[in-house]
């Protein structure tokens, strides 16, 4: 996702955040696909994979007749990829699509980082077969910026306050924090079809705590070099997220965009 990612896949705790993301959104988006008729013998393309679980989903469902190509910068978390399974070295921002035409391009929380997001999401739509689909998700800080919305004592100030500092380093870093309200729009200008879009906001889940400590973990020093928290406030944080003092975190919400090439 280009350089100066701040949540990159060579940190230990990248691990626990795609198992995180995988409990909270995998359902959301296996549901869609099972809208826009994922079936045996398509043909998809999962862009910044990530973790294995929806490329390894999405060729379960293809079956041997089809093909999935899962791509990401860093594929270290792909080893868990099935056979059904190509995985490749690929930066959308960078790089042209992979050969052939796809029934499915999918991207979730992947153009949000992506310096050069316009060009990408021009060669996402471009990679469709006519009758394809394109399905982008991303998360929209800017409508739900809290990671405690009841904020009514000390602790989820402060959670709210780290996460403040959280969305300022994701802006210095190019980070379209505003980006999932624009998907339909920038789906249409790209001229496809049958555009329609949803949203998702979980409340209370564990997996909101797991990943809220994983992604702290992972950025704390940069916090603390960027002037935005200090070691004792990142300490008490982790601490009150140990002893349950924090059950009713939220993520941002993410928005699911879908369109289909005429």
């Amino acid at each position: 996702m280009g350089e100066g990612y701040l949540l990159e896949n060579q940190q230990p705790e990248a691990g626990e955040r795609f198992t995180a993301l995988a409990r909270l959104l995998d359902p959301v988006t296996c549901r869609l696909f099972e809208r826009l008729g994922v079936a045996e013998g398509w043909r998809c393309w999962e862009i910044g994979a990530g973790g294995a679980t929806i490329p390894n989903w999405l060729a379960r469902r293809a079956g041997p007749r089809g093909r999935v190509i899962a791509t990401d910068i860093d594929t270290g978390w792909l080893v868990s990829a099935e056979p059904g399974v190509e995985v490749l070295q690929h930066d959308v921002g960078a790089e042209p699509p992979p050969a052939g035409e796809f029934d499915l391009v999918h991207a979730r929380l992947v153009l949000t980082h992506v310096p050069a997001r316009e060009a990408a999401l021009r060669a996402m739509a471009g990679a469709l077969r006519p009758g394809g689909w394109l399905l982008l998700e991303e998360a929209d800080p800017g409508l739900q910026p809290l990671i405690c919305p009841d904020e009514h004592g000390p602790e989820q100030r402060l959670a709210n306050r780290l996460r403040e500092g959280f969305r300022s380093l994701m802006a210095s870093r190019h980070a379209d924090l505003g980006y999932g309200r624009t998907l339909p729009r920038l789906l249409r200008a790209e001229g496809l079809a049958e555009v329609g879009a949803e949203g998702f906001f979980p409340i209370t889940d564990p997996a909101c705590v797991v990943l809220e400590r994983a992604t702290v973990e992972q950025v704390a020093d940069r916090l603390i070099a960027a002037g935005l928290a200090t070691r004792r406030e990142i300490d008490e944080h982790l601490d009150n997220l140990a002893a349950g003092r924090l059950p009713d975190l939220a993520t941002a919400p993410m928005i699911s965009a879908w369109g289909r090439r005429g």
